[in-house]
């Protein structure tokens, strides 16, 4: 396996069941069953899945667990899995299940030591940051909820504190080009992968190939896109096979 592979991730946004996807996190529509869906990129060459339970933190609630078993039962690649995570019962819970690594976003914030303890049980190799930014002049603020709260904080220093407290990987949204389709935000990508020894996923904005060959040459380990892949607008194999074309390395 090579390690230094670039990673082509198709990200299910989960509401009530079913995968749906809207713009700039808002304007939901139905894009199908989470385990079909799932094993269709298991079987179409996909290097990882995110599974985002989209609402379960607004709603107050744990994540949709029978959903991620069943989900884990299809895929034979690793599965990231988010929304709705606030114990370490709760992570124990998911890996149990069959997911590899789960993604938290607003219990890190409201409690930033939950970092270091799920990272001390489980190993930073579990742990995924998401961290979700909106342009506020000239920095980015992180925002939590589902990007419906503004926490004020600046993306750079949250990153650092984040890899410093043991998070294995970072998954950054860029709000701003969410579901928009032109183009990662290539300046907080490049800034927080230049200034971290951690992986850094990019997402929010993938529209073209291009696009995601820029996020890798910007610094990102990885790229998650959602509808280009839902709809079938971009071949994963045929992505891989342009990227290599273009000089990335990934698996094929």
């Amino acid at each position: 396996m090579d390690y230094f592979a670039k990673r082509i991730i198709p990200c299910l946004d989960v509401k009530n069941g079913r995968v749906v996807k809207g713009v700039n996190f808002v304007g939901l529509k139905d894009a199908g069953d989470p385990v079909e869906i799932a094993k269709r990129y298991n079987e179409e060459g996909a290097d990882e899945i995110a599974f985002l339970d989209i609402t379960a933190s607004h709603e107050g609630r744990g994540t949709i667990v029978e959903i991620v078993e069943k989900v884990a039962r299809e895929v034979f690649i690793p599965l990231t899995v988010g929304g709705g995570i606030r114990t370490l019962e709760d992570i124990y819970r998911l890996l149990n299940v069959g997911c590899d690594k789960v993604s938290i976003n607003s219990p890190a914030i409201a409690n930033p030591h939950f970092i270091n303890e799920s990272s001390k049980r489980f190993g930073s190799q579990c742990i995924v940051v998401a961290i979700d930014v909106k342009r506020t002049g000239d920095k980015w603020n992180v925002f939590i909820n589902g990007g419906r709260i503004d926490t004020g904080i600046d993306a750079l220093t949250w990153a650092k504190e984040v890899a410093d407290r043991g998070a294995g990987e970072i998954l950054l949204t860029s709000m701003d080009c969410d579901g928009a389709k032109s183009g990662y935000d290539l300046s907080i990508t490049s800034q927080i992968s230049s200034m971290l020894d951690i992986p850094v996923i990019a997402s929010g904005g993938a529209g073209t190939m291009e696009h995601i060959k820029n996020a890798f040459n910007s610094g990102a380990d990885a790229a998650l896109a959602a509808s280009i892949f839902h709809f079938k607008e971009i071949e994963i194999m045929a992505l891989k096979h342009y990227l290599k074309h273009e000089g990335i390395a990934v698996r094929l």
